[in-house]
């Protein structure tokens, strides 16, 4: 037999009480995410054509907003895996202009235009180093068959593949609804200029170095920052795979090693160092994270795809799971 349960008469100022409490706990976990940035490594990988990590591409979002930075191969495939629609993201961001960086951008931008209920109809912010605006028109130029026959064919919102790009120098290039984005640049010579990012929000602050070797000028944008995600090369992926001494060398003088950035971190301090943009995607966590603690003894984690990292009060870490 079931017995019924009889509460007391609660008074007036219980009830207001229990309002205020509902009211708080819906209201405060809302709020608190709102202040997160969460960085989702949509491709850790480099030019090599793996399927464990695809070509260099990171999302951010913040306030509200969605940012890509770079855009490698298969850009388009991990956004859709997080789902993330094309249509919400409000700018792409290029590190620089090597093809690993840019590939997937055609992808992402026409693709990502003509598919989805609707597709995307607003046009898209891409900013970037020099050259960015003359390669966005010549872009526009080579899908010019395409965009037409969507245009007349499909019926695509012709808003949807409008490209709004723009040559950037080093600063503040986005500030809106308390997020903050600065650009800095780094050393990736002879590629030059090469930015890092640097993304602000509600006291949180993620650096991304895009490519680079050692670099003062990332060291002083990223002091104490809550999230570093910084690329990597291992010397020893190379000397496994046969590539030449004399190309070996050239591509590592491109890149920061596991023991550089061990010392980039000891005096950036961060919260959390990612690496990502990992130079040969065969490295393993044996390659690249005891030669990283030789100097660097602080909270470390070797990025993989799908890999989100939410940063709020903690710096939080979710691998994807395991097909």
């Amino acid at each position: 037999m079931i017995r019924p349960i009889f509460f007391a008469p609660l008074s007036r100022s219980v009830f207001s009480f229990l309002g205020i409490t509902l009211l708080a706990s819906a209201i405060f976990p809302v709020a608190a995410q709102g202040q997160e940035i969460r960085v989702t490594l949509l491709g850790t990988g480099c030019p090599p054509a793996v399927m464990n990590r695809f070509g260099p591409s990171t999302l951010v979002e913040a306030g509200g907003q969605k940012f890509i930075f770079d855009a490698g191969r298969g850009a388009l495939q991990r956004l859709n895996q997080v789902k993330v629609p094309w249509q919400r993201i409000d700018a792409v961001l290029l590190t620089h202009l090597h093809s690993d960086h840019v590939v997937g951008f055609p992808d992402l931008w026409l693709t990502g235009w003509l598919v989805g209920r609707p597709g995307r109809d607003r046009p898209l912010k891409v900013q970037g180093p020099t050259g960015t605006k003359r390669m966005m028109s010549f872009l526009e130029q080579a899908f010019e068959f395409d965009i037409r026959m969507r245009l007349d064919d499909d019926r695509a919102p012709p808003d949807g593949v409008v490209i709004l790009a723009e040559d950037i120098t080093e600063g503040i290039i986005y500030e809106n609804s308390g997020v903050k984005i600065t650009a800095f640049e780094v050393d990736h010579a002879p590629v030059k200029p090469a930015f890092g990012y640097r993304i602000d929000h509600s006291g949180r602050s993620v650096v991304l170095s895009g490519d680079t070797r050692v670099s003062e000028n990332l060291i002083r944008h990223a002091q104490n920052v809550d999230l570093l995600v910084h690329n990597v090369v291992s010397p020893e992926t190379f000397q496994r795979i046969g590539v030449p001494p004399a190309q070996t060398a050239n591509i590592i003088a491109h890149h920061t090693t596991p023991e550089q950035a061990g010392d980039v971190f000891a005096r950036t301090k961060p919260k959390l160092a990612v690496y990502s943009h990992i130079v040969l995607p065969n490295a393993t966590e044996q390659d690249l994270i005891p030669p990283t603690r030789k100097i660097y003894s602080g909270p470390l984690e070797l990025g993989e795809d799908l890999m989100v990292i939410e940063v709020g009060e903690k710096v939080e870490v979710r691998r994807p799971a395991k097909p």
